[in-house]
């Protein structure tokens, strides 16, 4: 048959079908930012912590020495910040000599605390040791509703009293407040009363529905009339703010379950973020412990190699491992198909899109979760709370 240079199939051969295109996988970026989750342990139960269901089965924290051979193999490899958390990162008896090992090796030091069992002293020995930077975390503006949350009496005075001495040391005030439906409708006098410790930077993070807070969702999860009002307070403040020249900052996060595109997680997997849990586990993000992966272990592996050849650090970056539709989305280079974990969370499948992503198949598990919002009942008293018994009964079913 005459060539006549068309591309058109022959009759009665198989349709062509065009491919994605498929970017190649970009370099491998270097671990920025170290998250240190020293421990697990922690006095306060918050129902939308972070840490996995079943941290109560986790095995023993690393060592002074061991943290050190991290923090020394990071700092190597090109990690310039650190953040020590946990659960509470000041039940550790060591946390100065880390964070003064952390200085010297030339980190950028985060401490990232809940304020119960900080204390004045301990304040001027961290700023001794070389700390940079405090983040208190508080669970509302209300005396009542924050120590509910807490499940301590005496969290609000306390966390009260140390952010004024953070502020009087030195540090920057930065405040982080976790919002939800039980707490969300009083930002205003969230907002003030950040201006009254004379915070520098207020995170007014809604829920993201990771841990405990995936569990508790249906109590959690606010309205998106609750959150639109809330946004605009937060945005009216902004501006009275300004006009006031007053510094504080004020940033607005709002929940994935209210997006209609998925964040572009952690900047890649494995391409800016490096979490070390207490007993040692590596992890691209501080949510992917759930996920049905065997990551390695800082006792067994250098960080260069967990980094660069491990299974786990390598399983979802570039875009070779995305289906459809993110393989032929023309912004998979911008959100590189969404959060992995919450993609496994909710779809039971990592390699899915996000579902929080409008043109995923499983956008109706979001928006039925909106509908959910809408009619939820919970009380902060049904909430799961996240301490050790109910750990251990998670890790027995």
């Amino acid at each position: 048959m005459q060539n006549t240079g068309s591309n058109s199939p022959e009759p009665g051969s198989a349709p062509v079908h065009e491919q994605p295109y498929i970017p190649p996988t970009p370099a491998v970026g270097l671990p920025l930012w170290l998250l240190a989750e020293l421990t697990y342990r922690c006095p306060l139960q918050c129902p939308y912590c972070s840490n996995p269901l079943d941290f109560a089965k986790q095995g023993q924290e690393l060592s002074t020495e061991q943290w050190f051979k991290v923090m020394a193999e990071a700092r190597q490899m090109g990690a310039a910040q650190i953040g020590f958390s946990g659960g509470e990162p000041l039940v550790r008896q060591d946390l100065a000599e880390l964070i003064a090992e952390a200085r010297r090796l030339g980190f950028y030091t985060n401490l990232i605390t809940s304020g119960i069992g900080l204390t004045e002293q301990k304040i001027i020995d961290f700023k001794e040791a070389g700390l940079d930077h405090i983040q208190i975390s508080f669970q509302a503006s209300d005396e009542q509703v924050n120590n509910m949350l807490a499940g301590s009496k005496k969290a609000f005075a306390q966390k009260l009293e140390m952010a004024r001495a953070v502020k009087k040391h030195g540090y920057p005030m930065v405040l982080n407040f976790v919002t939800h439906r039980h707490n969300i409708d009083k930002i205003d006098k969230i907002i003030e009363l950040c201006v009254a410790l004379e915070a520098d930077f207020v995170e007014l993070a809604t829920c993201q529905f990771y841990g405990w807070a995936h569990l508790n969702r249906v109590g959690l999860l606010p309205t998106q009339d609750q959150l639109v009002r809330a946004e605009r307070i937060t945005n009216e403040y902004r501006e009275k703010l300004a006009v006031d020249n007053h510094p504080v900052k004020l940033i607005f996060v709002t929940p994935d379950y209210y997006e209609e595109r998925p964040k572009a997680c952690m900047n890649g997997w494995g391409n800016l973020f490096l979490t070390v849990t207490p007993d040692g586990t590596a992890l691209p993000c501080h949510g992917a412990r759930q996920m049905p992966i065997q990551f390695p272990n800082v006792r067994d592996h250098t960080l260069q190699h967990i980094w660069y050849d491990s299974f786990g650090f390598n399983r979802f970056r570039g875009y070779e491992w995305m289906k459809e539709p993110c393989r032929s989305c023309d912004e998979k280079e911008k959100d590189f198909g969404g959060c992995r974990c919450q993609a496994f969370m909710l779809t039971g499948d990592a390699s899915n899109a996000d579902p929080v992503c409008s043109k995923s198949p499983q956008h109706n598990l979001i928006t039925q979760a909106r509908d959910e919002a809408e009619y939820a009942s919970q009380t902060i008293e049904q909430l799961a709370f996240r301490n050790e018994r109910n750990s251990r009964l998670i890790a027995k079913s």
